[in-house]
């Protein structure tokens, strides 16, 4: 498929310099407008990324060998591994075959296609492009779905090793640590600081735990209303944001999606103002979601991208200087698309360099915790051995 850029009034323009069908716009409103899903799950199932990438490559490739929609739809659910997916790609085959059109057929399932998704074969609707925007989708999944698993390997160490410590200290402080208390009480030795503290804590543990639970929930509660609602996201991604380390890398994961959906939608063909709400929604980032608004409607007005992206203080300049040279030079999605690489390793490289940070952090912690029981422990020893000469 060729690159194509996106004319601010909202018709797509090919390299050649051609404005496709101006359309496009209401196509796609109508395949992004919000709707009602079919009642096809039971409340906890849901289908995943990977069967819907599954879904969009083997598709692609059945309309790239000239197979006719309605059958390459029969053999893809044939060999849908999920029952719930199997039952989505029927009902598409049904509406179809009722006359529907392929986007409003997958339009009826927007729990199982995001808007960027129906948006981006709502432009293969006009183009006639299908099997390329599938093609599209599916690099696109692909490449998102393995960001999503890297990250993921690289919390699990850390993770693991942060919990295995809690159960740890948990362990000692309900079974271990209060047999020694109990010595200590039938002595009555004049007991150390250190020792008085690590009993107390040991007591609280093993006979006010009920009291642990209670605060724990309170604490979700609290924090649920906390970042509830609209106000409540803003207010969670505002902090995120600034988190040392955490606030960087949950910046440049935003970036990634953002530039990614971005590059996708407009090398599809989607007018880049509908383009730049869906890719702001994508990121699940209400600071993104904010800005691109004041962005969207300099678009409207008749403005280029780069000046409001600029304003929004949200781009750092190397993704500022390639948006620019997509503009001038017409290839914006493929600028984007560079952009979307760039960003990706980045958080690849900060995701690495948190996790190695964030593991001796753990031993730290775990050694503090040893260390102050055995200092707690060692000290008591003396001391009762001093009492008793």
């Amino acid at each position: 498929m060729r690159d194509r850029s996106i004319d601010p009034a909202g018709g797509s323009r090919s390299d050649d310099g051609d404005v496709l069908t101006e359309e496009a716009p209401e196509v796609i409103k109508r395949a992004t407008a919000p709707r009602k899903s079919k009642p096809l799950f039971s409340i906890g199932k849901t289908i995943k990324p990977p069967v819907v990438l599954a879904f969009s490559r083997q598709l692609s490739s059945f309309l790239e060998a000239g197979i006719p929609v309605l059958e390459a739809l029969e053999i893809v659910g044939q060999q849908a591994g999920s029952p719930l997916m199997r039952t989505v790609v029927e009902d598409i085959r049904a509406s179809i075959h009722r006359g529907a059109s392929f986007v409003d057929a997958v339009d009826a399932h927007p729990d199982v296609f995001p808007a960027y998704y129906r948006a981006m074969l709502a432009s293969a609707e006009y183009t006639g492009n299908l099997d390329s925007v599938l093609s599209q989708l599916s690099a696109y999944m692909e490449r998102d779905i393995a960001a999503r698993r890297e990250v993921k390997s690289a919390l699990t160490y850390p993770t693991l090793v942060l919990v295995f410590a809690f159960a740890a200290m948990i362990v000692m402080s309900v079974v271990v640590l209060p047999k020694f208390s109990v010595l200590y009480r039938n002595l009555g030795a004049q007991l150390p600081l250190p020792t008085r503290m690590l009993m107390g804590f040991t007591d609280f543990m093993s006979k006010d735990w009920p009291m642990i639970f209670v605060a724990i929930a309170v604490m979700i509660i609290a924090v649920g209303i906390a970042i509830g609602g609209d106000r409540g996201k803003r207010r969670r991604d505002k902090v995120m944001m600034k988190l040392p380390v955490i606030g960087n890398l949950y910046h440049l994961i935003s970036l990634e999606r953002f530039c990614r959906v971005l590059a996708s939608l407009s090398s599809a063909g989607v007018p880049l103002p509908v383009a730049i709400g869906l890719s702001a929604d994508s990121t699940n980032n209400s600071i993104f979601q904010t800005e691109m608004v004041d962005v969207r409607e300099a678009l409207v007005r008749g403005g280029g991208l780069y000046e409001p992206m600029t304003e929004t203080g949200l781009f750092p300049i190397a993704a500022r200087q390639m948006i620019q040279v997509g503009e001038r030079t017409g290839m914006l999605g493929s600028q984007l698309s560079k952009a979307a690489s760039y960003y990706e390793r980045e958080v690849g490289f900060t995701m690495k360099k948190s996790t190695d940070l964030f593991g001796p952090f753990v031993i730290l912690f775990v050694a503090l915790v040893v260390g102050f029981v055995a200092v707690a422990q060692i000290a008591a020893m003396y001391s009762i051995f001093g009492q008793i000469k």
